[in-house]
């Protein structure tokens, strides 16, 4: 698979939805962990991130124009010892109660399947950076709908041992806007990743589609020490 520049992945079109990059940064030192969201209607465009603890959670911006939490507001970042958990819905809290009882993470997902908004049926997108004594892999999941069909739930993981310096893997909820919107298909696309993490904040918020762009998150992991730094970005400020 040939790489393309992260600006190029993002920017690629107007609504990739919900998306996940997870990688090495290009000196080779931190873990790298990217979360946007964006939104077509006004309840979905009403949201910011906040900190919560070692993650962080949705919030609505205006609480008068919350219309429907159940799929928009939730914990997209929680942290599990040496685990950071990063997923686009409540199934992060599902891996994190599972993981914490010494399930996998594939297996913690069996239970759960794509969002329940048809006609879209939005996969459930899942990534998981294990950093520990300087090690680190990481892996990536999709739950999906069998080609649109929801009598059937098509489960993808993906996982990276020792991933290369300046280069990460996005997923994505969506290939492109559309109605239905067409589920992401395939592997996740490998990326580069340059710079420190404020060029890879500056140049993700960039790329994403002016009037779809919600809110943004990226961490980055010192694989050495565990210790972490976070730059959020929201529209609504």
């Amino acid at each position: 698979m040939e790489a393309q520049s992260l600006q190029a992945a993002l920017s690629a079109t107007s609504y990739p939805g919900r998306g996940i990059v997870i990688g090495r940064s290009a000196d080779g030192t931190q873990a790298v962990a990217v979360y946007f969201i964006m939104g077509r209607s006004e309840n979905s465009r009403n949201r910011v991130f906040v900190k919560d603890g070692s993650g962080i959670r949705t919030q609505a911006f205006d609480p008068a124009k919350l219309s429907d939490p159940s799929l928009i507001i939730y914990a997209p970042v929680r942290v599990l010892g040496n685990k950071t958990i990063v997923t686009n819905g409540d199934q992060t809290d599902t891996i994190y109660q599972n993981m914490d009882k010494q399930q996998t993470f594939e297996h913690s997902l069996r239970c759960r399947e794509f969002e329940p908004d048809a006609p879209n049926y939005t996969p459930r997108i899942s990534g998981i950076l294990h950093v520990s004594g300087g090690d680190y892999n990481f892996a990536l999941s999709i739950l999906k709908s069998d080609g649109g069909d929801p009598a059937g739930c098509n489960r993808f993981t993906f996982a990276y041992s020792n991933p290369k310096a300046g280069f990460g893997r996005f997923i994505h909820t969506y290939r492109g806007d559309g109605t239905p919107l067409p589920s992401f298909e395939g592997e996740p696309e490998l990326v580069t990743i340059e710079g420190d993490i404020d060029r890879v904040t500056d140049t993700a918020w960039n790329a994403l589609d002016a009037d779809n762009k919600v809110s943004l998150f990226v961490r980055f992991i010192d694989i050495a020490t565990g210790t972490y730094d976070d730059r959020i970005v929201n529209k609504h400020v």
